[in-house]
């Protein structure tokens, strides 16, 4: 299983900065979110320019917002400025983002999904897209020097969006999602549709907020606080309640150095092939314990 990281929240510089101790650090892959503040590929795009081995990932760009030609011409430039180590994380968001943010319908996702990749797909495989369907059409083709062809994967909860992964990408990438969800559900379910479709070997990258700390019951209620939102969206609310979870803190892999590693490797067990640490701290402590047992298990 390989072993990334997750960033959020840093400006350009210090994005820079911890790409670059993060490839010094052993690290597989980084991952940046597409939420309410740097655009993800646009910020990838500079580190993969600066940062010469580190996969780069988006875990994950909402599909909504952009045209797929758009968002794979974003795409394309990242893997060009990388010499072809971006991976692209998509997703539906939520309908509170897409209707009351962004003033979009959220009818039908899977459709909406189904199209969007049907135009996606080509154009990310350097190929010209033709497409009509209910809601998007595509009839183009792009042209970026030094890109090569981006691996894509899709934010996959739900049976029919994990059947939907299987069938035309590379695997999906969760979040808020525990090691017995992900080895009853997410795994088997997702297995299973790429043996039906043919597709092959899927990815499953999983990312969850992880600590090494003494003070667990302290920094579980921390936790609760900084994630409770995911214990109200409900595609979220779904998985930790397959988990058995109350909230976002019981499925955050945090405790001793021992119970932390231990939580991994479950994660491993259950079918990752990519484990996302969000390094989760309050603390200078924390934050070095944290990563020394990271770069233990690289």
């Amino acid at each position: 299983m390989r072993i990334g990281t997750f960033v959020d929240g840093l400006t350009l510089d210090e994005l820079l900065a911890f790409a670059t101790k993060a490839e010094a650090d052993g690290f597989d892959s980084l991952w940046v979110p597409q939420i309410f503040g740097l655009d993800a590929l646009a910020a990838l795009t500079l580190v993969g320019h600066s940062v010469p081995r580190l996969e780069l990932g988006t875990a994950v760009v909402p599909t909504y917002p952009r045209h797929p030609s758009a968002l794979a011409a974003s795409a394309l430039t990242a893997s060009a400025a990388s010499g072809g180590r971006l991976t692209l994380g998509i997703g539906l968001s939520h309908q509170i983002v897409i209707e009351g943010m962004f003033g979009y319908s959220y009818d039908k996702p899977v459709r909406h999904m189904r199209e969007y990749l049907e135009a996606l797909v080509p154009l990310l495989s350097l190929e010209p897209a033709d497409f009509t369907g209910e809601t998007l059409s595509a009839k183009l083709e792009l042209s970026v020097p030094g890109a090569k062809p981006v691996p894509l994967l899709v934010a996959a909860l739900g049976p029919k969006m994990l059947e939907l992964a299987a069938e035309r990408t590379s695997g999906t990438v969760t979040w808020m999602t525990g090691p017995q969800t992900l080895a009853e559900h997410t795994v088997p379910t997702l297995t299973k549709a790429a043996e039906a479709a043919g597709t092959g070997d899927m990815r499953v990258v999983s990312a969850l907020p992880v600590a090494v700390t003494d003070d667990e019951a302290g920094l579980r209620v921390r936790a609760a606080k900084v994630f409770q939102v995911y214990g109200f969206l409900p595609s979220y609310r779904a998985m930790l309640d397959r988990e058995g979870a109350s909230g976002p803190e019981d499925v955050a892999l945090i405790g001793s150095a021992a119970k932390v590693r231990a939580g991994i490797e479950r994660m491993r067990d259950a079918g990752v092939t990519d484990f996302v640490a969000v390094e989760f701290h309050t603390d200078e402590p924390v934050a070095t314990a944290t990563r020394e047992l990271l770069k233990e298990l690289l």
